[in-house]
């Protein structure tokens, strides 16, 4: 059932008038053809693809996702909030508190900025990127990986996690309906994702070292998230990119 077909007419029967979604077999990047179609303005909010297969997966800071055909739940989706875009930062916060809500039967924690761990392993991250009027998201979660086909160590899949019953379709529709709920109260101007955040955050209380991305480290305690999602640590620093170490 993990590997099963992804399935247009199942997804979009599975989720709100919100969402259109759209598969298509092979894609260089659900990503990079979503920021182009809504660049190009043939593309609006809800609009969603998924694939079975991406030959140029993007991930944050420009590195690249590649997982074997049918083994991997990834697609894109465009949004245009109505809040001020200073806030935007909470978006792809936002997203991952609906994919860790998603797999809650496997423990499913949050590393910011963009990663889902389960058991402390990476079993799905994300990329967000924003155009004139919205933000367009990327998801991968590892599906149906076995041990041997994961890209490097320290990953895991739902298989290897012990899931038997979940179909890529139901889990897309599940993520979807998630992040609809949690958004749309986000962009009424309620702020009670902040709190759930923290609930299942893995990185709040660790002691970390940030990477920044010129080059430069960080060691600290991270102590909260900001208004404008970034992370804050216990010396005063509020962290907008890097990637973050847990040390304890």
């Amino acid at each position: 059932m993990l590997s099963a077909a992804l399935d247009n007419s199942k997804i979009n029967a599975a989720v709100t008038q919100y969402w259109r979604v759209s598969v298509v077999e092979l894609t260089e990047s659900t990503q990079s053809d979503l920021v182009d179609a809504v660049r190009q303005g043939t593309s609006r909010t809800g609009d969603v693809i998924v694939t079975e297969y991406q030959s140029a997966g993007r991930g944050r800071l420009g590195r690249s996702f590649i997982a074997p055909k049918s083994t991997a739940l990834l697609f894109s989706f465009y949004i245009e909030p109505q809040r001020a875009r200073d806030a935007w930062g909470w978006i792809p916060l936002i997203a991952g508190v609906s994919v860790a809500q998603t797999l809650t039967e496997f423990g499913a924690k949050l590393k910011w900025p963009n990663d889902i761990l389960v058991k402390d392993k990476k079993i799905s991250g994300l990329i967000a990127e924003t155009t004139e009027l919205g933000v367009v998201i990327g998801i991968g979660i590892n599906v149906a990986m076995q041990n041997s086909e994961l890209p490097v160590e320290n990953v895991t899949s739902l298989l290897i996690e012990g899931a038997k019953l979940i179909t890529r379709n139901l889990l897309l529709a599940e993520v979807l309906k998630r992040f609809e709920a949690n958004f749309t109260r986000w962009d009424c101007g309620s702020d009670e994702i902040r709190a759930t955040y923290l609930a299942l955050s893995a990185t709040i209380g660790q002691e970390v070292r940030v990477e920044y991305p010129d080059g430069r480290t960080e060691t600290a305690v991270a102590q909260s998230i900001s208004g404008t999602g970034e992370l804050v640590l216990d010396n005063g620093t509020h962290v907008n990119a890097g990637d973050i170490i847990h040390l304890r």
